[in-house]
């Protein structure tokens, strides 16, 4: 445990110190070189649990729906469809009955027609979801979950010390210099629209993406890929066949190659294969957030308990 919790550690300053000396590379060569095979082994992972779904199918739809999503060109729709997939999957992952599941998805779309009167911001959402929240709040929640189920300084020191590597990219921005200008240059491309959407949601106008911005998204991505990579008690690697190990490592391999031999191409297989595995994601999400929702308003009550019996 004690060994697992320094690698745990050592990754994460890695990630840190990496995002100090490469801002705007560092986001591009994680999505790219890193991303690929997060992807696929998540959604393997995924698939021998069934997506944390009543049914297996209902993966597939949710394969076909991010395939769509690739030509949304409204943001404001991409929003609306990326918003209403996540709130589809928490329902159906924790209804226990097809007659309720249906009952609350009809609530859910007429929640979703009110809000479109009301103009809710579809956009920001859209933009956020699938890239920041996923990256962040979501790979919070799990760290979160994982140390109060361990009940483990370790991995509560662990949590405090990932804000505190976000705190200090903030606080201390990295250089605006770039290395390798073309590499920036992709990203500005891919993950531009993060800074006026967080700018939109935080009220701050004119957010641009400078090094500041770019440094917490190339440590969290960074640190989201490789936290996930060292899961070995979570992933079981053990348990994976080395046909599928050899599949996954050959697709990843060339998604990666594609990626740097025809930018085009590689980006559009890069972000179907990304979309496909938030999706694939979020009924996880979406029992997590609860399980610790569930956990956090367990310990106020015994808290308030032993207060009221002191």
């Amino acid at each position: 445990m004690q060994r697992i919790a320094i690698v745990h550690f050592a990754l994460l300053l890695a990630a840190l110190a990496l995002a100090y000396m490469l801002p705007f590379e560092l986001l591009v060569l994680s999505y790219a070189i890193l991303g690929p095979a997060h992807y696929l082994t998540e959604i393997s992972w995924l698939h021998d649990r069934k997506y944390f779904l009543p049914e297996r199918g209902v993966a597939g739809l949710l394969a076909i729906a991010a395939l769509g999503m690739m030509f949304i060109a409204s943001t404001f729709w991409y929003g609306v469809v990326v918003s209403y997939i996540f709130v589809i999957c928490a329902i159906v992952a924790a209804s226990p009955t097809r007659l309720r599941a249906m009952a609350l998805i009809a609530l859910a779309t007429l929640s979703f027609a009110i809000a479109y009167q009301l103009d809710a911001p579809f956009a920001v959402i859209g933009v956020l979801l699938p890239t920041l929240a996923h990256v962040s709040l979501f790979t919070l929640v799990f760290m979160l979950l994982g140390a109060h189920k361990a009940r483990s300084p370790v991995q509560f020191a662990l949590v405090a010390i990932y804000l505190l590597a976000v705190a200090a990219i903030l606080t201390f921005p990295p250089s605006q210099a770039t290395v390798i200008p073309r590499l920036a240059s992709f990203g500005q491309e891919y993950f531009g629209d993060v800074a006026p959407a967080l700018g939109a949601m935080l009220g701050i106008a004119d957010l641009k993406f400078d090094a500041r911005l770019t440094g917490v998204l190339s440590f969290i991505y960074t640190y989201h890929y490789l936290n996930w990579f060292i899961k070995a008690d979570v992933v079981r690697w053990a348990d994976v066949s080395r046909a599928r190990l050899a599949t996954i490592a050959g697709l990843s391999l060339g998604a990666t190659g594609l990626y740097f031999y025809n930018y085009t191409y590689g980006f559009m297989v890069l972000v179907l294969l990304s979309l496909t595995h938030v999706l694939l994601e979020f009924p996880l999400n979406s029992i997590s957030i609860r399980q610790l929702g569930t956990a956090l308003r367990k310990d106020l009550t015994m808290s308030a308990g032993r207060r009221a019996r002191a």
